[in-house]
């Protein structure tokens, strides 16, 4: 039996070698039947298209409109928006109106299902016909002017974009203009398909599933928590310096569990019980010690930025030091439960065991009786303490206070660890042999990140412009000491005591080493601190050199914008909203001059210190996690130009080629993935300079350019060309971009891509460019660092994250 989709249109006829349809046959219920009159070689084009993907699909809508439907067999509006997942109420109801002829507000469901079965398994043409209907807002057969209009604007508010009026008309206008011959001011369905036809891309995503076409929740998928990954050679090669070190470390612990369990035997009573107690709480005591020395070697910083520059950087995991440092945490909390349930063990077998000895259970525990300990027999006394700083460290160090934008509270609770070293060291005997070497290096780093040290080694240090960007983020110029040097991606701790004045926060450094004279901070509002920053600068006053010659500037720009904007544009120039004016605070706070004392500390290093040693590098920035990668681009840039810099006379070349010793880079590949539109303005001058001296460099050479670095960005919550929501819009963007060389987004020339990237496709280019080793440096969120990981072992590619 044929399907059937219930379709509100006038009859009209595809013409094509393979496909008729037949629109507006009267059904048995009033509604609309789409009748599809296919060849054979039509038909199987048809079946190929249907996926395993979509017989899921249409399995999972079948039963959830069943389950929304109504006693008499209907849905509703609103049902049907729920179950379908369309946000937007207009191609709700656009959709809605389709298989709702009658205007009743509710459809059959069979009916219903019928049509998307038809929808799904239908042939390109099929899909693009019903675009159409869904664009033909008055069902007049053709699609007028200002239905593309409302049509785009609302592909905009779905795709969270947010452009002019002029950028709307000019969208507009391109789709007109590339559709419509005859000029009779409306696009028949017959343009439509010629303008998609010139497009292969747009047509060859309607016959894509209708999963992803519609953007449907569709069966909810379950994440592969398998561990048989890890059990391949990819897997282990790629991970070879943490698995080295995790077997290591088990290793330690084994052989201090042996060597303990060893001594407690030779010294053994002969009854098992208190022997198997001495056991437990010797091997938990024996842990702690290496345990709670080996975490405070992982928090070296200074000496793994300086390891970073030896040959000891390719063996360590140095990039994984905060992982580790959990990990020793987890496991110093283990060795504690095994040490303290040993000694509560003791104490209870003493009291019921050994009565002669006169002692209870609490004496032992809360009382000095016991005369156990090197310092005064206060080893149960100290050992409660330890216990609570321990749990209270732990469970403030939990994801959910970390990142739960309570950071101080991980920091405060934190700074415990030096009555937790004392408490340690009164309590255990042996323990400060294990600590005195690590705790003196560390005392040295606090020493030289002192406010003292950094005072005679740098000077006083201000920020001296701040600007106030979208979503909350503060970029901070930061005067830079001539002797204050750092590497890209390098990050630093800041104090600004107006603020906070004990606090110290980790942020990197998003300009380049060879800016001379300043550094950047991009800081974005996630906690309470970095909350207070973003407020106390919106406050402040900027410092006006000669505040009267800015106040006439300003106006004598008024005046002028003023003046030549005729009649109607004069007068909404002077008329602005509430939008426009918050708009326009906004970019006045941009870069005001400030004067406000600041502290800094560092620079570390990160994983990005590799990136001159790479041959072909992948930099992945999400969201603000973009800023190591902006330090890096403008070095690479900085660098590739001096090495092309000559004398106009001569042609002698200042710099030569840059040698394998400085830098092997010869290619880059930069992805930025945002969620918004107004992120991107974060880099985007950045961005635009890179574009402009790639292209000055290739024009000085006279050669064709060929770009060091690509640049890709991608707006995840834009809809893609494969949504009926983002189909047009993305269209009319293409043909912008092709027409004026730039990104109606961005400005920049590289046009912004929607929906999310396809990490396999993406990868699968790059291998073929054949650059040499490929090595992804990844900042972003840890859950789609866990991606773009798994995509690098499919290409055999090198994976190098840093978290911020």
């Amino acid at each position: 039996m044929e399907d059937k989709a219930k379709l509100v249109t006038p009859e009209v006829e595809v013409k094509d070698a393979d496909v008729r349809i037949n629109v507006g046959n009267e059904g048995e219920n009033g509604a609309v039947e789409l009748d599809a009159v296919r060849t054979n070689k039509g038909r199987a084009a048809a079946q190929n298209t249907c996926c395993d993907d979509d017989t899921k699909w249409l399995a999972c809508m079948e039963d959830q409109f069943q389950k929304k439907a109504k006693p008499d067999g209907k849905i509703h509006l609103e049902d049907f928006k729920d179950v379908l997942g369309v946000r937007q109420s207009f191609f709700a109801e656009r959709f809605f109106d389709l298989f709702d002829k009658e205007k009743s507000g509710n459809i059959e469901v069979y009916l219903l299902l019928h049509g998307l079965r038809t929808l799904a398994n239908g042939a390109p043409v099929e899909k693009l016909k019903f675009v159409f209907d869904v664009y033909d807002i008055d069902g007049s057969g053709s699609i007028e002017r200002e239905e593309l209009k409302t049509i785009l604007t609302t592909c905009m508010e779905e795709s969270s974009l947010f452009l002019g009026e002029d950028h709307l008309n000019d969208l507009t206008d391109v789709m007109f203009d590339a559709a419509e011959k005859d000029r009779t001011g409306s696009m028949t369905f017959d343009d439509l398909r010629q303008v998609v036809e010139k497009h292969p891309s747009v047509m060859e995503n309607l016959t894509l599933s209708a999963t992803q076409w519609l953007k449907t929740s569709g069966p909810p998928k379950k994440e592969e928590k398998s561990w048989r990954h890890k059990l391949t050679w990819t897997y282990f090669r790629n991970n070879l310096r943490k698995i080295v070190f995790i077997l290591l470390f088990a290793a330690i612990q084994l052989i201090i569990t042996i060597y303990t369990i060893m001594a407690v035997l030779e010294k053994s009573s002969s009854d098992p019980a208190y022997t198997a107690i001495r056991i437990f709480a010797s091997v938990g005591g024996m842990l702690l010690n290496f345990n709670c020395m080996f975490v405070l070697v992982l928090v070296l910083r200074k000496c793994h930025s300086l390891l970073r520059s030896t040959p000891l950087a390719a063996i360590l995991p140095l990039d994984q030091h905060i992982t580790f440092h959990k990990m020793v945490g987890a496991a110093i909390g283990v060795s504690a439960a095994i040490h303290v349930g040993g000694h509560i063990a003791h104490a209870v077998y003493v009291q019921t065991v050994t009565p002669e000895k006169n002692m209870t259970a609490v004496d032992i525990l809360f009382t000095q009786k016991a005369n156990m300990g090197w310092v005064a027999g206060t080893a149960y006394i100290t050992g409660w303490p330890i216990l609570g700083i321990l749990i209270i460290m732990t469970i403030c160090s939990l994801p959910f206070v970390r990142r739960g934008g309570h950071f101080e509270v991980f920091y405060w609770t934190h700074m415990l660890y030096v009555p937790f070293w004392i408490l340690l060291i009164i309590h255990a005997e042996v323990f400060w042999y294990y600590l005195v070497l690590p705790l003196t290096m560390f005392i040295i780093e606090k020493i030289l990140g002192s406010r003292l040290i950094k005072k005679a080694r740098y000077g006083d240090i201000f920020v001296t412009e701040v600007g106030l960007l979208p979503s909350g983020v503060c970029h901070l110029v930061i005067s830079r000491p001539d002797n204050f040097r750092y590497r890209p991606g390098d990050y630093i701790f800041l104090q600004i005591p107006a603020i906070a004045k004990f606090e110290w926060h980790p942020f990197t450094i998003s300009s380049a080493p060879e800016m001379k004279g300043h550094i950047w901070l991009h800081v974005r509002t996630a906690g309470h601190w970095t909350k207070q920053l973003y407020e106390y600068f919106s406050a402040l006053d900027p410092i006006q050199e000669n505040p009267d010659k800015e106040l006439k500037m300003r106006q004598r720009k008024s005046h002028a914008r003023a003046s030549w904007m005729p009649g109607k544009r004069q007068s909404q120039f002077k008329i602005k909203d509430k939008e426009e004016l918050k708009a326009e605070k906004r970019i006045a706070q941009v870069m005001k001059k400030v004067h406000v004392k600041c502290n800094i500390d560092g620079p570390y290093g990160t994983a990005t210190r590799e990136i001159f040693e790479t041959e072909h590098a992948v930099l992945v920035g999400a969201g603000i996690g973009v800023t190591p990668m902006a330090s890096i681009l403008q070095s690479i840039m900085y660098r590739y130009k001096e090495s092309k810099r000559v004398c106009p006379n001569c042609k002698f070349s200042f710099y030569g080629v840059i040698p394998d010793s400085v830098m092997k880079l010869k290619k880059v590949h930069f992805i930025w993935i945002n969620r918004d539109q107004k992120s991107f303005e974060w880099f985007v001058g950045l961005l635009n300079k890179i574009e402009k001296e790639q292209i000055d460099v290739a024009f000085e050479e006279g050669k064709d350019l060929e770009k060091v670095i690509d640049i890709t960005l991608y707006m995840t919550a834009a809809k893609a060309k494969t949504d009926i929501r983002g189909a047009g819009l993305q269209m009319a963007l293409s043909i912008i971009h092709r027409r004026d060389k730039k990104d109606l987004i961005t400005g920049l020339s590289t046009r912004t891509q929607a929906g999310r990237p396809n990490w396999n496709e993406i990868f699968s280019k790059i291998s073929e460019e054949r650059k040499g080793k490929v090595k992804v440096f990844f900042c972003g969120a840890p859950q789609l660092g866990q991606v773009v990981k798994k995509a690098c072992m499919k290409f055999d590619f090198r994976f190098r994250k840093e978290n911020f």
